[in-house]
Formats: C-alpha cells, sequence, structure tokens
C-alpha cells in the first residue's frame, strides 16, 4: 500500500506498507483473532523489524530484540511478526479506555555477535563489531525510525501514496526494551526532517523536548504495583511480611520503580545481566542503591549476601549452585531460574521477560511437591510473561492472576 522502496535518494531501510487482510488471510484466528489497522515490514541492512497498530491513532513501544548467540536469533528471527502482533494486540487492550489504539513496533538485530568475531578486530565495546553493541542498536533504530517516517512523510519523499486514498500516516512510539534512551533521539530525527508533528512522535522523552519521562513518574509502576497493594488488602495481608520473585532488575523502568515503591522481602531478582538470590531477602539498601542508578545487578556487592545467597551473571561458565545443580553457562541459569526450585515465594512480578516465559509446555515447573503452587499471586507487568494456557493453570489451582492486558 505504501513503501520508500522508490525513494530517488536510496534509504537507509526498506519499509512496506502490507495489508494486513491479505497477510492474515486464512490464517487461524486462535493465533491472530483481529485484523490490525496496519503492518509495516523493515528492512534495513543489519536488522529485520515489524510495526504493527491496531487503530489509525495508536500508541505502543517500539523494542530492541537482542540475541546472545545463533540459537536466540533463530528462534526470536522465527517468532518476530508474531511477537509484533501480539505486543500490539495486547497493548490494544491495555488502551481500552483512551483514545489511542494499541502498537507495538520490533526490531531485530542481526546475526553477528562478538564471539563470531575475532578478538582483535572486536573494538570497544561500545562500537564493536556486533550487531548487539550499543552503536549498532542506536544505528538500526535510527534506520528503522528514518523508513518509518520517509512513508509518514510521501510527499516530501517523492513516494506514491494512491492507495492510501488520501490517509496520512499518523505513527507515534514509546519506550520499550533497549530503546528508553533512544526517546529523544526520535524526536530530533523527526524535528530535523521537518516531520510537523515531531514534538509528539515519542513518548518517555526528555522534559526539554516536552516529554513525560515514564521511569521519573513510575508511570507503569504505579498501575501495576497498585494491583499488589489493593490485592493484599483484599486478601488482609501485609505487603511487608510476604516474599517476593521478581525478573526484570534495577536497570529498568518497571523493575527499578517496582524495587523502589515495594515494601516486601524480595528474595530473588533476574535481569539481562544475571540472577541475584538470597533466601533470606535480598538486602533493601543495596538493592535501592542499584535502582537509584539504574545499575543491573551483576553490579550488586557480594558482601551483602547471607548464607545461601548467591550472584550468578550470564558470563561465567560450569556454574554450581547451592542446591548442587550444575550449569554449562550463566545465561542458561537466567533464562531458566523462574522455573528453578529457588523461584519459590509468595508473590511473583515478572518486570521484564520474553513473550511466553511461562506456557502449558513449562508450566508444570510452577508447582512443588504435591501439586502446591510455587507463588501464591502473580501481577504479570511484562507483557505475554505468561501464555493464556498457563494463566488458567495457574488459575485453577488457586493462584491469583493479574494478567498483563488488565
Amino acid at each position: 500500500l505504501l513503501t520508500n522502496f522508490f525513494k530517488p535518494e536510496t534509504p537507509g531501510a526498506f519499509a512496506f506498507r502490507l495489508d494486513p487482510a491479505v497477510v492474515l488471510k486464512n490464517r487461524p484466528a486462535a493465533l491472530y483473532p483481529e485484523v490490525p489497522y496496519a503492518i509495516y515490514l523493515i528492512c534495513g541492512r543489519d536488522f529485520m523489524g515489524f510495526h504493527t497498530r491496531f487503530r489509525d491513532v495508536a500508541r505502543g513501544g517500539i523494542r530492541l530484540v537482542l540475541s546472545r548467540d545463533k540459537a536466540a536469533y533463530e528462534r526470536n528471527f522465527a517468532m518476530l511478526f508474531d511477537e509484533c502482533y501480539n505486543l500490539a494486540f495486547t497493548q490494544q487492550n491495555k488502551n481500552k479506555d483512551i483514545p489511542e489504539g494499541g502498537s507495538k513496533g520490533v526490531i531485530l538485530p542481526d546475526s553477528c555477535w562478538s564471539t563470531s568475531v575475532p578478538s582483535e578486530s572486536r573494538g570497544s565495546k561500545l562500537l564493536g563489531n556486533t550487531s548487539q553493541s550499543p552503536a549498532a542498536m542506536r544505528s538500526a533504530f535510527t534506520f528503522y525510525l528514518n523508513a518509518l517516517l520517509d512513508c509518514m512523510m510521501p510527499d516530501k519523499n517523492d513516494l506514491y501514496a494512491g492507495h492510501m486514498h488520501g490517509k496520512p500516516e499518523l505513527l507515534f512510539f514509546g519506550p520499550d526494551e533497549n530503546t528508553a534512551g533512544f526517546m529523544d533521539l526520535g524526536a530530533e530525527i523527526a524535528r530535523h526532517r521537518g516531520y510537523s508533528y515531531w514534538k509528539a512522535l515519542t513518548t518517555g522523552k526528555s522534559v526539554s523536548l516536552g516529554g513525560v519521562p515514564h521511569d521519573t513518574y513510575a508511570m507503569t509502576t504505579t498501575s501495576v504495583h497498585t494491583y499488589v497493594i489493593e490485592l493484599l488488602s483484599e486478601l488482609g495481608e501485609d505487603e511487608s511480611k510476604i516474599t517476593k520473585f521478581q525478573t526484570g532488575g534495577p536497570d529498568g523502568d518497571l523493575g527499578s520503580n517496582e524495587i523502589l515503591v515495594s515494601k516486601d522481602r524480595t528474595i530473588a531478582v533476574v535481569d539481562g545481566s544475571g540472577v541475584l538470590y538470597d533466601p533470606a531477602g535480598i538486602n533493601k539498601t543495596e538493592l535501592v542503591r542499584l535502582a537509584r542508578r539504574r545499575l543491573t545487578v551483576s553490579n550488586f556487592t557480594k558482601a551483602f549476601l547471607g548464607p545461601g545467597g548467591f550472584l550468578v551473571t550470564v558470563d561465567e561458565t560450569d556454574v554450581i549452585l547451592p542446591d548442587e545443580s550444575r550449569w554449562l553457562t550463566g545465561a542458561e541459569i537466567r533464562d531458566g531460574f523462574h522455573l528453578t526450585g529457588y523461584a519459590t515465594a509468595d508473590l511473583f512480578v515478572p518486570c521484564g521477560g520474553r513473550p511466553n516465559s511461562i506456557t502449558t509446555d513449562n508450566v508444570q515447573h510452577l508447582f512443588g511437591d504435591g501439586g502446591k503452587p510455587k507463588f501464591r499471586m502473580i501481577v504479570e507487568g511484562a507483557n505475554l510473561f505468561l501464555s493464556d494456557g498457563a494463566r488458567a493453570v495457574l488459575e485453577k489451582a488457586g493462584v491469583h492472576v493479574f494478567k498483563d492486558a488488565s
């Protein structure tokens, strides 16, 4: 319906606005319950991406999906459109009470990792020769955004827009995984290119650009943690007396604010850098220090760990935990820690993690001896962390579950 492929100047990435009715024709309604308003396929030299929205005017975050190795990349590549569709559909449900519909963008950097590049050629950690480096992520985001801006300004870019029947393309973006620091950049790019609504293009940007930073005002946490407080009130329980297991760490928007506002005894935090665990409760002062500075759990001072506590980072290999279980890598522990015996608490709050981390295929790991659930309450902050089937199994077992799109 619309593309920048024939732009006179060669674009940094190609964007194709696809007809959703054609893309999803004869696809099962169980997988795609609603036809979106628009689907974009964005192809760059070093990345692949999608943007899906369910209404003409819709907003949602853009996420950069990183892959630690080839196997992870292949999984992410195979599920890229489904991830974009499901996240956008979840956002559509979340936005049901406000004017804007739901949307989501995903960007998958290509399959070049630092481990596949000779050590003498890797360069710095920031720039490197890897598509997973901060510089490469910024580049992918920039080209992705510019490709969509091309289609949002067809007249200025000599693009044929006859199939749009005179309807302008108005897209709005927000922060998501690995893109929170790019919201200012997005607005500045749009302003530089002369986009009329550049100030409204991104949310979560700096106040100097007219934004309301999500993390500063704890916008998501205010709603997610309210579910926790009201659930505990309904059950007649004191927050300071319960234990909590959390995915999504002190470096993230939702994870950091969850740490700052909660009064529980947190026994485990899992983030991109590794796993932090203390059966007696992680030292709150040190955890708050990380949250205020937006640092990962890998920066936790081990001297604050109590008996049986441990910190395992993703770079470690041949790891043996206190229960004598042996793991090939710290990354393996991080990815599956929520399914181990250590993941047992009164409350589970996923503030980060990959979609469908818990499904009907592995939900049995959330039950202990005798079939007793390892969590009494789950408040899902991270979108799609649990599949619908897994939620049904947990609720049937008596677990209080708040769905992501509540």
